[in-house]
């Protein structure tokens, strides 16, 4: 139930980010928001928990790494998909992540891809591709909304990477009280500031929610559960996070995907959820972000 409730939370991102994106903020100032105030709250989280420590500070080399990729790029990616093709489509082809993990650890990490590995990464580009060439209403499937998808798919892989080494050492509230501030610093540049001269309670109020509820608090019960149950079948609950998005979208912005859109996505969780159940030496065990 608590990595349910991660899913539906993280789902909720699609609505705070396409009602700010309506309202005239930009994808940068989006992803700086959730990733400045996300992370304020968990450096008070492990302030008042003693976990605002690093055991080495070689380890913040990594840290940093991560943040940029992870939230900087990550973040910013997420909403440029959403901004070009609306949020059905941003987030199945954020569920392309498994297949990039798969192929990344085989290249930095030594994983063997084997036969089962292609078949599953086979099915997911099949499923991409369907997706791209599906007709639909609300929304507009165009090169920009699938280069920013599979971005946002590679970008997520690396908290499954990254998940892998950095859990065995810290908690989570250490490891977001650190990314999360600098993956906002990464942002900080690229910031127009549209939030505060198009200030309205509305707007502010969807930027408090989208910190408070699909950053903080998501990612807070999805380690509780995390902790209660395995990786795969974690993974395989929290795989309603784009179903539930998907259907959000329909109701709150009038997106539908054709049925070649509904086939190929349904292709790319296949292989999402198949990829992380594989065991250990066939494939990386997926983290959540």
């Amino acid at each position: 139930m608590l990595i349910a409730l991660a899913a539906v939370l993280w789902a909720l991102l699609g609505v705070f980010s396409q009602r700010l994106l309506n309202a005239g903020v930009s994808s940068t100032e989006i992803a700086f928001y959730r990733a400045a105030l996300g992370g304020l709250l968990f450096v008070a989280h492990a302030g008042l928990t003693r976990q605002l420590r690093l055991q080495r500070r070689s380890d913040l080399l990594a840290f940093v790494g991560f943040a940029l990729v992870g939230v900087t790029l990550f973040f910013t990616a997420l909403n440029m998909a959403i901004d070009a093709g609306g949020v059905s489509l941003a987030f199945i082809l954020l569920y392309t992540a498994p297949a990039f993990v798969a192929v990344l650890a085989a290249i930095f990490l030594g994983e063997k891809l084997k036969p089962v590995n292609l078949v599953l990464i086979a099915l997911a580009i099949t499923g991409v591709t369907l997706v791209a060439r599906s007709g639909g209403g609300g929304m507009e499937v165009g090169v920009a909304a699938i280069v920013w998808g599979l971005v946002a798919g590679l970008s997520y892989s690396s908290y499954y990477l990254f998940g892998k080494w950095v859990l065995r050492r810290y908690q989570p509230a250490t490891i977001y009280a650190v990314v999360l501030p600098v993956g906002a610093l990464g942002l900080l540049p690229f910031v127009p500031f549209d939030a505060v001269r198009l200030a309205t309670p509305a707007l502010w109020l969807d930027i408090a929610l989208m910190a408070g509820l699909s950053t903080y608090l998501a990612y807070l019960v999805y380690y509780l559960g995390l902790k209660r149950v395995e990786a795969s079948r974690a993974v395989l609950v929290a795989t309603v996070e784009p179903v539930v998005a998907a259907g959000l979208a329909a109701l709150l912005f009038g997106e539908r995907l054709g049925v070649l859109g509904v086939l190929g996505a349904l292709l790319v969780l296949t292989a999402a959820v198949l990829t992380s159940m594989l065991p250990r030496e066939v494939a990386t065990t997926a983290q959540e972000p």
